[in-house]
């Protein structure tokens, strides 16, 4: 997606899901042992950055409850204000990160769960650079995705039209060892969101490093 007519549906179909998302995903057992992989690896007190927050749960509720200083940032208005009544010990800003400044070398770690599915894959190749070079010197960066070799696809997600573009697990790993990342490992399944317009869906979770 390049132009703002598409970013403005992209946050619309989150605007229109709210907390209907995160009942939806509530169940997902990989999400938690993906955070506490992450967890086991982040020294006391890091600071980490959650693109696509939705509503803080599990994914910044997790990090701040283990002491670690969260930024969300997620496109969709609905999501952030759910976000910040649900997680106030974490901070949350409504922004696109394909525009959102990052400083380099200003986090320990970035989680990006399922928040690339909207946009282009020159997109998603420019925000993985632009978030692994904000991370710190073998800092992490988390990823997960549907890992498919669609491109603009047009679909319905929870009821909600939406137009995905994603990668093959071995295109997907291609971009971030391009970015300067270390795959560290990974895990992929099946999972059937509770929702009644849900179907069941691959994911792909992927542990990063910086290498050097």
């Amino acid at each position: 997606m390049t132009d703002e007519p598409q970013r403005a549906r992209a946050a619309a179909v989150f605007d229109a899901l709210g907390g209907a998302y995160e009942k939806a995903f509530a169940g997902s057992e990989a999400h938690r042992r993906s955070l506490d992989r992450l967890l086991g690896r982040l020294a006391p007190g890091s600071r980490v950055l959650d693109v696509g927050s939705g509503t803080g749960r599990p994914t910044a509720e997790t990090l701040v409850r283990a002491g670690h200083e969260v930024l969300g940032v997620d496109i969709s208005p609905v999501m952030v204000e759910l976000a910040a009544r649900q997680v106030p010990a974490a901070a949350f800003r409504c922004a696109d990160i394909r525009d959102l400044p990052l400083t380099d070398g200003s986090f320990h770690a970035v989680c990006v769960y399922f928040a690339l599915l909207q946009m282009d894959r020159a997109e998603q190749r420019d925000v993985v650079r632009r978030l692994t070079r904000a991370l710190k010197p073998g800092g992490y960066l988390v990823l997960a995705t549907v890992p498919l070799d669609v491109e603009g696809v047009e679909g319905v997600f929870m009821g909600q039209p939406v137009r995905v573009t994603s990668f093959a697990a071995a295109d997907l790993t291609a971009v971030l060892e391009g970015a300067g990342l270390e795959v560290l490992d990974q895990e992929e399944l099946l999972f059937t969101p509770e929702h009644p317009d849900a179907v069941p869906e691959p994911q792909l979770f992927l542990h990063c490093r910086v290498r050097g």
